[in-house]
């Protein structure tokens, strides 16, 4: 290991190529392997919920002259691939990882889609 700096109280670790390559094998069995199916998930706050993004994005776009916009929310969207072949285990496992992680589901709600 390495440390940079004299003061510094962080060291970096160098990996050579050959110790990632494992890494990258795993990777493209993952995600290019016949059989994924890929969710692609939203994520807004539930209605009630102050959006104070939303909100400053509404007045900026009034501000541009854009005067029949109203009610904006923001969100999150993401894709994920998931290596699984049983739609029904997919489904399981996407819900799982929005209740566990991608969603604060105290105030947010989610809406998921698979697709082969």
């Amino acid at each position: 290991m390495k440390t940079l700096g004299a003061r510094s109280t962080r060291t970096i670790t160098r990996c050579s190529s050959d110790a990632r390559a494992p890494l990258a094998d795993i990777f493209s069995i993952l995600v290019g392997k016949e059989g994924a199916v890929k969710a692609r998930i939203h994520v807004t706050l539930k209605q009630g919920i102050l959006d104070p993004q939303g909100k400053a994005i509404e007045h900026a776009l009034d501000s541009l002259g854009f005067k029949n916009v109203g009610n904006v929310r923001v969100g999150k969207y993401m894709e994920v691939d998931v290596n699984e072949t049983d739609k029904v285990k997919a489904d399981a496992a996407v819900k799982a990882m929005c209740e566990k992680l991608l969603a604060n589901t105290i105030v947010e709600e989610y809406r998921y889609e698979l697709t082969a």
